[in-house]
């Protein structure tokens, strides 16, 4: 039996449009822009005709956004502690300065964000980056966008500008985030997730393996020090301790800076037990053929150690954010937290004699992709109350 012929007055169903996804990052570290580009595949391998596109939300701001934000974020990191631990102080604890300070953001971003979804007309945005993450939030609580907005949220802690009134999903690394994103955000979808980080990630671990690969000693303790993109923290002096555990051997981690790598390089250059890299893809194998991660940043990082049964320890910086997150490890039991060399040698220590099993609670955990493409279906809806 033949199918009849639609008349030209027959309801006819449109085929659906294949979804056109926008995430927004920053070029602060590698923090932000790692878990964008992870992201992407991971949507581009889920739907194959959908439009994934990566752009940096600073640098669509313009000139003035870099300059105040992301070159202000390098010198604070590389030289000013204390000043970076008053001006996040100001901009979060501070009702005055904070409502400034937002103000700015705001007026820095609202055309520039407007212009931005007019030109890619997504069916959803993600950002990965709090500052983004605030002026995509305000815009569609205010009604001055109709894109549902998700917020990828990649810290544990100090989540101010990750969480926002407006956003329509915000997604979390750690369950334990739940609380304070929520307290910020008020009611709306917060959803435990998996995707930020590498696939293989979630694979079972081979520490064995992981040695061979990367030609690292088959015996013995093995230490991975990390200053996250930048080499932010006291790098040289976490590889100092980890030399004084006998028989350790330890991989440094540089990020971009090639001018530490060079000082640093100089300065272990006659110690076998020591190998001196920059910014690395192999990040997987390194945490699971290591015992310990000693690292400066706090972030996604963290969590990548404990799913590869790598002991976690927050040293080297500790100021803004950091220091909230430190906190927070602590107060979780997420990762231990050292605050001078001599405390960083008995969290060591204490690390290499305790094995960690490794966190497999994110496989249960629905993908960020799914979620997101979820909400790219559900086209334009009212943004959260």
């Amino acid at each position: 039996m033949t199918e009849p012929t639609p008349t030209p007055d027959s309801p006819q169903t449109p085929p659906p449009r294949a979804p056109r996804i926008l995430i927004v990052s920053a070029a602060i570290g590698a923090g932000h822009d790692r878990p964008a580009e992870v992201l992407a595949q991971d949507l581009r391998d889920a739907c194959p005709d959908a439009t994934v596109e990566v752009v940096d939300g600073l640098a669509e701001m313009g000139p003035i956004a870099i300059k105040t934000i992301e070159d202000n974020s390098r010198i604070m990191f590389n030289r000013g502690a204390w000043l970076f631990d008053l001006q996040y102080a100001l901009i979060t604890h501070l009702a005055p300065t904070r409502w400034l300070m937002l103000q700015m953001t705001h007026a820095l971003g609202y055309w520039p964000f407007k212009r931005l979804i007019a030109r890619w007309r997504p069916d959803v945005v993600v950002s990965t980056y709090p500052g983004t993450t605030e002026i995509l939030g305000w815009l569609r609580r205010s009604g001055k966008i109709d894109v549902p907005v998700c917020s990828a949220i990649t810290d544990l802690a100090g989540l101010r500008y990750w969480s926002s009134r407006g956003v329509d999903l915000h997604m979390v690394i750690h369950p334990e985030s739940i609380p304070e994103v929520r307290s910020i955000a008020g009611p709306g979808e917060i959803t435990f997730v998996h995707g930020f980080s590498a696939p293989e990630f979630l694979s079972p671990v081979d520490p064995v393996a992981a040695r061979r690969s990367l030609e690292l000693p088959p015996d013995g303790p093995i230490v991975v020090v990390s200053g996250g993109g930048w080499g932010v923290g006291d790098l040289e002096g976490a590889v100092e301790v980890a030399l004084e555990i006998p028989e350790t051997f330890v991989v440094c981690l540089c990020g971009t800076s090639e001018e530490l790598r060079t000082t640093l390089a100089r300065r272990f250059e006659a110690h076998p037990r020591v190998r001196i890299t920059g910014f690395t893809d192999q990040m997987c194998d390194l945490l699971t053929a290591a015992d310990v991660l000693i690292h400066s940043t706090a972030g996604l990082t963290i969590l990548e150690a404990r799913m590869r049964g790598c002991q976690p320890i927050s040293f080297g910086w500790g100021a803004g954010h950091i220091r909230a997150n430190n906190e927070a490890y602590q107060r979780f039991g997420l990762a231990d937290v050292a605050l001078s060399r001599s405390e960083l040698l008995s969290a060591l220590r204490s690390a290499i004699a305790t094995e960690l099993v490794p966190d497999t609670s994110p496989r249960s955990a629905p993908s960020a992709a799914s979620l997101v493409l979820a909400l790219a279906g559900a086209g334009t809806r009212e943004p959260p109350a």
